[in-house]
């Protein structure tokens, strides 16, 4: 999960590295117990080999659709904070990466739900100084304490001081 030392300059260190939670595996995974109930219930039920092999069939390319798919996509993304910069990597065949530098972050707010709540995750939105203007990461774990570290990386940076 942690980011490759090869994309790190010199003197940078992680400080934080997490991806979404897990709650984003749970319909993909309601999916894959449909598709495999389909499956079986096709097995002990149909008479017709040929019937039975169409089903699992179209079972295992809705598997790899619903579940697999998300699956890579849940594996691949990635959110590293560091000493000086926050990256963002996601994408299974085309990876797409975003850097901002903490002395660019000019806000770091979070929203959780109830649903969120309940699991401890929500979403984090970085407010920066880019043309982009906000960047939103959802479902991180423990939100709170991930927007807590960034602010106090960020006032360690600008030399401000806790009271």
């Amino acid at each position: 999960m942690a980011i490759s030392p090869r994309l790190l300059s010199d003197g940078e260190s992680v400080v934080l590295s997490v991806r979404t939670h897990p709650k984003a595996l749970v319909l993909p995974g309601l999916a894959l117990t449909v598709l495999l109930a389909i499956g079986i219930t096709a097995q002990v039920e149909l008479h017709s080999a040929v019937l039975r092999y169409l089903i699992w069939a179209v079972a295992l390319v809705g598997a790899i659709w619903f579940f697999v798919r998300p699956l890579l996509t849940w594996l691949a993304a990635t959110y590293t904070i560091t000493n000086h910069r926050l990256l963002t990597r996601h994408g299974v065949l085309t990876r797409r990466g975003h850097d901002i530098p903490l002395t660019r972050i000019s806000d770091v707010a979070y929203e959780m739900d109830l649903l969120d709540r309940l699991l401890g995750c929500g979403t984090l939105r970085i407010s920066d100084a880019s043309t982009d203007g906000e960047v939103t990461l959802p479902d991180i774990p423990h939100v709170e304490d991930v927007q807590r570290t960034l602010n106090e990386l960020i006032q360690r940076g600008s030399g401000a001081t806790h009271t």
